[in-house]
């Protein structure tokens, strides 16, 4: 089958950074949903396994973690699905990534894909509406009564595109974005955030200047610890903070004055460790699919790169390490 992958770790610009290859097709395990990718979209996880992982030697480290797809083949365990079925997906990362022809995953971190999208519209959002997902309802407890006001710094990005979405459409929160463009400003404002700051300049001063004293809720998506000063001065007292991103060091300590309580998110902790509640994420893509068939939530495609091969997928990423992406880089078809 057709993949695109890399034996090396190098920089983007490197001809061999992301290669087009051969590779044997997978083969589903009794869990498994075996798919025929149709749609794909590259998020900060792919370029920081690139640069970070070597495969061992000879081998080859297939990356993607954003599938939209049709079901070709089931497991024996597998219940609820068949071949045919359009399903969306972001897989594990211990295992192969979805940037190839064919690809297995779990079916309990699967679900069908709504009806209302095509197969790139679709690819755009599971990894990062599970990230956002469980940001707001597992690490945060939120829930559809909830008030105050909610700050997300880095917002116009993938994760922050649909969790403004969520948060907008299921809790009672003001939902207050960050960015540092005309573009993406207005980009936020559009998927439904009440106010955008600059996060270019000092957050607490911005926040008040919006109307806001302090923030019950702060989600930091990128360069926690550039904002962290920021962060313990605007949030409220007995508040919550949530990150999603790798700081070199960040000192909680200042937050211990306020009573605020810390929370990491990473979406691959269940299918990582095979959780009791590992199908929970195949049940809030369910809900999720029925969200956008609802005209509730739309996709956060902001671009269509055209085919699955190495030379798009360069692209992607050169577009994503810039810092400079809006929502959702996607490729459809190989």
């Amino acid at each position: 089958m057709k993949a695109v992958a890399y034996q090396q770790s190098l920089p983007i610009d490197a001809a061999n950074a992301l290669v087009d290859v051969e590779l044997p097709a997978p083969v589903a395990g009794e869990h498994d949903l075996l798919v025929a990718v149709r749609a794909i979209s590259v998020n900060p996880v792919d370029t920081k396994v690139r640069r970070g992982v070597t495969p061992a030697a000879g081998e080859w480290k297939v990356l993607g973690w954003d599938v939209a797809g049709e079901v070709v083949g089931v497991g024996a365990a597998v219940r609820g699905f068949a071949p045919g079925d359009r399903v969306w997906y972001a897989g594990s990362i211990a295992r192969p990534g979805g940037n190839s022809e064919l690809h297995a995953v779990d079916a309990r971190i699967a679900a069908k894909m709504p009806s209302t999208v095509d197969f790139a519209q679709a690819a755009a959002l599971p990894l990062t509406a599970i990230t956002a997902w469980e940001i707001l309802f597992d690490r945060l407890g939120l829930h559809a009564a909830s008030t105050g006001t909610l700050l997300v710094i880095g917002a116009a990005g993938g994760v922050g595109s649909i969790l403004v979405q969520l948060a907008r459409q299921l809790t009672g929160l003001t939902v207050v974005g960050t960015a540092s463009r005309a573009e993406t400003r207005d980009w936020l404002l559009d998927l439904g955030a009440h106010a955008v700051v600059d996060h270019g300049a000092p957050l607490a001063a911005g926040l008040r200047a919006a109307g806001y004293a302090e923030a019950d809720y702060v989600v930091s998506l990128n360069q926690s610890e550039q904002h962290f000063a920021e962060v313990v001065e605007l949030i409220a007292p007995q508040g919550k903070f949530a990150l999603i991103d790798d700081p070199a060091s960040l000192d909680i300590v200042p937050l211990k004055r306020k009573s605020v309580s810390v929370h990491w998110e990473f979406m691959f902790t269940r299918p990582l460790f095979a959780t009791a509640d590992l199908a929970r994420q195949g049940e809030l893509l369910a809900e999720l699919a029925r969200l956008v068939d609802d005209g509730r939530v739309r996709t956060t495609l902001a671009a269509n790169l055209g085919r699955i091969d190495a030379a798009n997928l360069r692209r992607a990423h050169a577009l994503i390490e810039s810092g400079k992406a809006r929502g959702k880089l996607v490729l459809a078809g190989f």
